[in-house]
């Protein structure tokens, strides 16, 4: 799919709602009433589509953007990278709580279709990127974001070393999570704690407990 029809789909199967937990932000999410959790495999092979992780806002995903848009000094004035950003709702209230450039990276490139649209349906403008940056390599920033990035654990491997570098050289990290079982939590401490409401993830839906951590 190019990224016209990409956009073109996503328009057409999803719907712009307000993420529960930071209802200041709208996205555009699968729901009910546009299952495309529930397409059929033939058709998501037809349109060479991954799984629409970008497609819902995640547990941990909410409770980042809720600490970023309830401390804004986290990132005001700061160039910022949200890693695994999906349809960038932790760009987008970073971008909405005064980050100076905010960076949106996922490997998915429909993701990267998705996030433009959701930051011009929330008023705000993010750089878009769709490199693998865990062996180095990426853009610089002084924050970085990372919300549901420890589900996979052949991810988690790469990211833990990949972020806890970065905590050691002294950029700040910020990591939104339900306390998976690949989150490395020895490592991290909490600094907030949330339920999140969710329509459809790899988690039981409805209220989920989830957390925002930092390295220790």
């Amino acid at each position: 799919m190019t990224q016209e029809e990409t956009i073109a789909f996503v328009r057409e199967n999803t719907r712009l709602h307000p993420v529960p937990l930071a209802p200041e932000i709208s996205l555009y999410v699968s729901d009910e009433s546009a299952p495309i959790w529930s397409m059929p495999a033939a058709e998501v092979k037809k349109l060479n589509l991954p799984d629409p992780f970008w497609a819902q806002a995640w547990s941990g995903g909410q409770a980042l953007a809720r600490y970023v848009l309830d401390h804004p000094e986290t990132v005001r004035g700061k160039r910022v990278l949200d890693l695994g950003s999906g349809g960038g709702l932790v760009a987008i209230a970073a971008a909405k709580s005064g980050a100076r450039h905010v960076i949106s990276c996922d490997v998915n490139p429909h993701a990267a279709a998705v996030a433009p649209l959701n930051a011009a349906a929330n008023g705000v403008t993010l750089e878009v990127i769709t490199q693998d940056i865990l062996d180095g390599g990426g853009p610089e920033a002084e924050v970085f974001l990372a919300g549901d990035v420890f589900y996979f654990p052949e991810v988690a491997v790469r990211m833990t070393p990949f972020l806890e570098s970065l905590h050691k050289a002294g950029i700040p990290v910020l990591i939104g999570d339900p306390a998976r079982v690949n989150l490395p939590v020895d490592k991290l401490e909490m600094l907030a704690e949330y339920s999140a409401s969710v329509t459809r993830q790899f988690e039981d839906p409805g209220i989920t407990r989830t957390m925002v951590y930092r390295f220790i």
